[in-house]
């Protein structure tokens, strides 16, 4: 890699090696990042600039930078990012360039996160397809929340492109999902480099004794070994952190200088963007002699104008800043909103005028909450917040700051940071509050209780079920909203914990609502008079008016999913997890089409479609990497189940049972139930089932009822078989569905042994989709048979189960179905592997969308990648599966 002469920094050979390796990287193709962490003053932005000098010519270097005094305004930073190269945008698709364009506050709309991200990639992988990119932002831990996000989702997505990343950020745990991405520590310098880099500072002369406490002092902190001398000299400074030390030095300068140079530093100090165009306006507002203030704040060397203003340090700025009396830094704000375009930057206008208000302001209160309004609907609700919770502030109305506290600590919860939250809600004076005010807290406090996890998980429904009794007589039809809210979170929760059922109690009692039954009535039914009740008026009100076309679930959808699993109503199932899938593809929520597509992959895992299931939990994962948040761990737990995977069902159900909500435990034992009986361990399987089914939970103990009849059997525990069979067909034939009667005769036919039973389950699974339920019936008949010394008409059922299961994908129960031909004379004939187990799940997923007939950039915005990463995929799944063209890939067999 051919390199500019750049300076030696002292000391740091490694860090520079790794830099230059990442750039020499990206010169070949191959993007990458890395975070430069450490404490203040350590090197990283020497690093930066260290970089910039030493890259090749021929690449194009853009640096951007949080502001401490930024961090609420949505997109601030990705915009700096995105600025020298949006000459491209007119070459991104239209959906793409209009989110970057909402982002950025230059066209009206809400952003969907997710594009903005993705569009962001394109707009630099387009700029990268002329030049190399060498991207530097400094001080990423003082970043919007929205720019955070975005900054992490192209990191991790550069690999496949000429793109480098270097970012620099304070350690301090604050790194919004930065800190999962390659990093490198910026440790202090060794006592031999320390040494040499005092001694080239010549514009203090030490003793050796303040030498050597200034050395002690710094620990290797660079910018401590340049500043400090200036700070003490000769004397010998009382004991301090190095920070408040530097910053320390950086005043000292400071009041050096002419008050008008001095006033300037401060203004530019306030001023988060560096824009020229706002600071010499505001300056001559002020009424300074900028010429000669500019000079002499230059010539301190803690600050450069230009295009850009810039401060020598982070840390010159924040010193600037707090260095200044309260009148000055109000003054600076003052200026600054005079000088801002209220029409093209209203909230920046806001905000200024907010920090220059000492006192209760409710016009400028009022114009921060209209800010809030804007920033929520560009996706920016960590500005929101700031925005609210200054404006309640400054409210002079009492129920007004009541008002905006609550908005801010909603909108704060909605940034993901629910103890911050929480923190809000305490400066509210519960007693001066009406019912719906005390609802509206108690319905708060659970959500961010809930949020919070551990004991929150369950104190979290219970406080909006408080919320929801308060509510009950003067607001009903509210109070039923937050019983379904409470019923919603429950499920999480899990029954075992007392959750619904405390629920249901409380709606039974509570006043009624004017019209048709709803969902919560028809739960109720359930809850007090079983499933010969409950089943119908369920159905009746999810299904809704067939008349005017209303889905009855579309008010609850993902309450609405489970219940469609308690009635074993497939279709149902499926047309509401379309609904979510293409509500959630259409809105941008990631909550929607995460549930969506966990659910999808339920179904396909019921279906024996893995190869869907798989490329479903890709996509799925792709969103939650798109979020930061953990992937959904059930999807994937029960398709391993089924697969027959032990190893794999192991891993997860230990990831799963560390996360809290007992549903999501309840799952994993289901999950294990099923495995077990397919490696016909069955004492593991009915522990496991009798685990699943003990909380009583909506869908998930009827389906594993099953594999507890199943187990029980095996091991000889008949009145357990018993007991499971009767609470099975105590919800399966209420339900009526061909799913439900065929495995409830499935069961009985183990109980019973009777082959009317066994050929009744074949009959009713033979004409579903349910394929692997039907293989497994064809199973249990066959060795029904072989007991029964009926070898020659088992040999059909075992030869047809083994070969549904192995198409299918079904293992560890293929293999039971070969033990059990093999005992009846049969060899089971081998099978070729499938096409999805060569593939890792992203790359399944890629080959099913472009089999079908997908572009690159179609599977590209799918699964927020890059083209050119999804093309470097295409070509790993050409290699694996040896063939050479998208047309190949439509006829393989389990890619459809």
């Amino acid at each position: 890699m051919s390199t500019t002469p750049a300076r030696s920094l002292l000391g740091r050979h490694d860090e520079i090696t790794r830099l230059l390796d990442l750039v020499g990287a990206a010169e070949q193709g191959r993007g990458g990042v890395l975070v430069l962490r450490g404490e203040p003053g350590m090197g990283k932005t020497a690093l930066l600039d260290h970089v910039e000098r030493a890259a090749p010519k021929e690449f194009q270097v853009i640096r951007a930078s949080g502001a401490e005094f930024e961090g609420e305004l949505p997109f601030a930073a990705l915009h700096q990012l995105c600025v020298p190269v949006l000459a491209h945008l007119e070459s991104l698709a239209p959906a793409y360039r209009e989110s970057l364009l909402v982002a950025f506050g230059l066209s009206d709309g809400t952003p969907d996160t997710f594009r903005v991200g993705l569009a962001a990639l394109q707009l630099l992988a387009t700029a990268a397809a002329q030049r190399p990119v060498l991207c530097l932002v400094d001080d990423a831990h003082w970043m919007d929340a929205a720019s955070a996000a975005a900054l992490t989702f192209l990191a991790r997505r550069v690999a496949a492109e000429p793109i480098a990343m270097v970012i620099a950020a304070r350690d301090s745990g604050t790194l919004r999902g930065l800190d999962e991405l390659p990093g490198l520590t910026v440790d202090g310098l060794s006592d031999a480099h320390a040494r040499a880099l005092l001694a080239e500072e010549k514009a203090v002369t030490l003793d050796e004794r303040v030498r050597d406490r200034l050395l002690a002092e710094a620990r290797g902190n660079p910018l401590a070994l340049i500043e400090l001398p200036k700070a003490g000299g000769f004397a010998l400074p009382a004991p301090s952190p190095v920070a408040s030390r530097i910053e320390r030095s950086f005043r000292a300068r400071m009041a050096e200088l002419p008050l008008d140079a001095r006033l300037l530093i401060v203004l530019a100090s306030a001023d988060p963007t560096g824009d020229p165009g706002l600071l010499w306006p505001a300056a001559r507002l002020l009424g300074l002699g900028v010429p000669a203030a500019s000079a002499a704040a230059e010539a301190s060397g803690l600050v450069r104008f230009g295009t850009r203003t810039r401060f020598c340090h982070p840390l010159a700025r924040s010193a600037a800043y707090r260095a200044a009396e309260p009148k000055q830094r109000r003054a600076a704000h003052r200026a600054l909103a005079g000088t801002t375009d209220p029409v093209a930057a209203p909230d920046r206008r806001a905000w200024h005028r907010a920090q220059a208000t000492s006192g209760p302001d409710e016009r400028v209160a009022a114009e921060l909450e209209s800010s809030a309004t804007r920033a929520q609907a560009r996706g920016g609700v960590s500005a929101s917040a700031a925005f609210l919770e200054r404006a309640a502030e400054l409210s002079l109305d009492p129920g007004k700051q009541t008002g905006r506290t609550l908005a801010a600590a909603r909108a704060t919860l909605a940034a993901g940071r629910a103890d911050a939250a929480g923190e809000l809600l305490t400066g509210i004076n519960a007693e001066s509050l009406d019912e719906l005010q005390h609802a509206s807290l108690d319905l708060l406090r659970g959500q961010i209780a809930f949020a919070q996890g551990a004991d929150g998980v369950v104190r979290g429904p219970e406080l909006i079920l408080r919320a929801a009794r308060r509510l009950a007589d003067s607001d009903p039809a509210r109070a039923r909203a937050y019983f379904v809210a409470a019923l919603e979170m429950g499920l999480v929760v899990g029954r075992a914990a007392g959750v619904m059922d405390r629920v249901l109690e409380a709606a039974r009692t509570a006043p009624p609502v004017p019209g048709a039954p709803d969902l919560l009535d028809a739960l109720v039914l359930l809850s007090s008079e079983g499933h010969r009740a409950g089943a119908p008026a369920l159905r009746r009100v999810l299904v809704g008016d067939a008349a005017d076309g209303t889905a009855g679930w579309a008010g609850t959808p993902a309450l609405a999913t489970v219940v469609a699993g308690e009635l074993w109503d497939l279709d149902l199932h499926a047309e509401i997890v379309e609904w979510l899938v293409g509500t959630g593809r259409d809105t941008g929520s990631p909550m929607i089409i995460r549930l969506g597509l966990s659910q999808l992959t339920l179904s396909a895992v019921f279906t024996g479609d893995f190869g869907r299931a798989m490329a479903t939990i890709a996509e799925e994962e792709a969103l939650a990497d798109a979020v930061g948040d953990p992937p959904q761990l059930y999807p994937r737990v029960h398709l391993a189940a089924w697969r027959g995977r032990r190893r794999e069902v192991l891993d997860l159900f230990t990831e799963v049972t560390n996360r809290p909500g007992g549903q999501l435990t309840g799952n994993a034992h289901w999950a294990t139930a099923v495995l077990h009986n397919g490696l016909a361990d069955y004492p593991a399987a009915l522990a496991a089932a009798r685990r699943a089914v003990a909380g009583g939970d909506l869908f998930l103990t009827g389906i594993a009822l099953p594999e507890l009849v199943e187990a029980a059997v095996r091991c000889g525990e008949s009145a357990a078989a018993r007991s499971a069979l009767e609470s099975l067909v105590e919800r399966t034939e209420p339900a009526g569905t061909r799913f439900a009667l065929g495995v409830a005769a499935g069961a009985r036919a183990l109980v019973s042994e009777a082959e009317d039973d066994h050929q009744e389950a074949l009959e009713h699974l033979r004409n579903t989709s349910l394929v692997p339920h039907l293989a497994r019936a064809h199973l249990r008949y066959g060795e029904w048979l072989r007991r029964a010394g009926r070898r020659r008409d088992a040999r059909a059922h075992l030869r047809t189960a083994h070969e549904q299961l192995a198409e299918t994908g079904l293992e560890a129960f293929a293999r039971r179905a070969a033990d059990e031909l093999r005992a009846t004379g049969e060899v089971a004939r081998s099978r070729s592997g499938h096409t999805y187990d060569r593939l890792t799940m992203q790359e399944t997923h890629i080959a099913r969308q472009v089999a079908a007939g997908a572009t690159t950039k179609e599977v590209a915005g799918r699964l927020f990648l890059s083209p050119r990463t999804v093309d470097a995929h295409l070509r790993n799944i050409f290699r694996k599966l040896e063939i050479t063209s998208r047309r190949q890939l439509r006829d393989l067999p389990d890619l459809g």
